[in-house]
């Protein structure tokens, strides 16, 4: 019985040690999608190509997101750091490597958009699912750009 007991204890200190590397990943699944569609995306001036797109970002680092589409207004965010609630899982397992490992892995983070007093950006909406994070933009006609014409339907 004590070998059980020793067994299970030794167990788990190694696995609940540094939670959120463990539950979270050091990387976030981020999907883009705009309205309309196929808006050319670019994180940190890279063009990772078109809505819907989907990129797998290190947690540990801040991202530029910018949208262009001819006919529309360049669509501007940050993708930023928060705090991961795992992160306090080795606080209450005490996990003193995970203290050390989640905030050198970047998993003591999660990417979410920027806010502006508590709300997202206008014409930004997100939720995260199962730690991938959704981003849904609207974006804007450019009042600037001139229309020069209108394709019909052949009958």
């Amino acid at each position: 019985m004590r070998i059980i007991f020793k067994t299970i204890l030794l167990s788990s200190a190694l696995f609940l040690t540094s939670c959120a590397t463990i539950i979270s990943g050091s990387r976030q699944n981020v999907e883009i999608a705009s309205e309309p569609t196929s808006a050319k995306v670019y994180i940190n001036e890279i063009e990772v190509g078109n809505t819907p797109v989907q990129q797998n970002l290190k947690r540990n680092q801040e991202y530029n997101l910018v949208l262009k589409l001819d006919g529309y207004e360049t669509y501007e965010t940050k993708l930023e750091r928060k705090f991961n609630a795992w992160y306090i899982g080795n606080i209450a397992f005490g996990g003193l490597i995970g203290i050390i490992i989640d905030p050198i892995t970047g998993a003591m983070h999660k990417l979410k958009p920027e806010e502006i007093n508590g709300s997202p950006k206008s014409g930004t909406t997100y939720n995260t699912e199962n730690g991938k994070l959704f981003i849904r933009i609207s974006m804007d006609i450019d009042s600037n750009s001139e229309k020069v014409g209108q394709l019909k339907k052949s009958e």
